[in-house]
């Protein structure tokens, strides 16, 4: 049984020379945990897998994992998809949750996720100012004006909705407790920033409304179920009960000062 599992977000170990991956992935091994979760941004594309082979060495425990945008920097968001689930496939520690349908955690918590994508619904896109790196730096967004954009990343966040529509029915039925892992804040009252909710010229590029969409209304449908939501993407940290059986914690983080989120407890009681 996995019990007691540790939370990770946005670590960004880019932004740490080498030593330093391997002197946090090092305290990381020392936590009383069964499992690690990381709801995206490890690295980005070109050192991805260098970090994920360093955890998978290091860390005792299996690590459930999903990626987030920086995660695709400087490559293909389908090439990079495709070398994680390589890698996963040679390393029983490492799980990609985008390739799983669910994970037992406890005999009544169970475990799924997909990356998300931001999808640009929330807020006012077309007023918005913000120009985000990923509709630089990723392959498939890169060199689109707005129109084009648009129907790109709404087709990404899609096939995550897609994902949990089709997961979610046989896991609610088995599991009790629920815990979904994403990267990008699914509902915009999870979108923290600083203590607040982000506004509407930052609230397109911080949202998933595909997903959250869904996750509401399998809730709704399966009302004495509970779902734990874990995303990050934001840096900013907050709590957003969505419903009375529906709540989501987005992680904060520090560019350079990767932490552990929280440390959950799933033994029954």
């Amino acid at each position: 049984m996995i019990q007691r599992v540790g939370w990770l977000t946005d670590i960004h170990l880019n932004f740490l020379p080498l030593p330093l991956v391997n002197e946090f992935v090092e305290k990381l091994s020392r936590h009383k945990v069964d499992a690690w979760l990381i709801s995206g941004d490890i690295g980005e594309s070109d050192n991805l897998t260098t970090y994920l082979k360093i955890m998978a060495a290091k860390l005792p425990q299996p690590i459930h994992f999903v990626l987030g945008n920086h995660d695709f920097y400087w490559g293909s968001i389908y090439g990079v998809r495709n070398e994680v689930k390589e890698l996963c496939r040679q390393n029983p520690h490492l799980h990609y949750l985008n390739n799983l349908e669910c994970v037992e955690l406890t005999p009544t918590v169970g475990l799924i996720g997909h990356d998300g994508w931001a999808d640009l619904q929330y807020g006012n896109f077309a007023t918005s100012d913000v120009w985000m790196n990923d509709y630089v730096l990723i392959r498939e967004l890169a060199g689109q004006k707005k129109v084009g954009l648009l129907p790109r990343v709404v087709s990404l966040a899609d096939e995550a909705a897609q994902h949990f529509r089709r997961v979610l029915p046989s896991t609610l039925e088995r599991f009790a407790h629920v815990v979904v892992v994403t990267h990008v804040p699914p509902f915009q009252e999870a979108c923290w920033h600083e203590g607040r909710i982000s506004d509407d010229n930052w609230l397109p590029h911080f949202t998933c409304k595909a997903v959250g969409d869904v996750l509401r209304e399998m809730m709704l449908l399966h009302p004495h179920r509970h779902m734990t939501v874990l995303c990050g993407h934001t840096h900013g940290k907050g709590e957003a009960q969505i419903l009375p059986n529906l709540k989501v914690l987005t992680g904060g983080a520090e560019y350079g000062n990767p932490t552990v989120q929280k440390i959950f407890d799933f033994t029954p009681r």
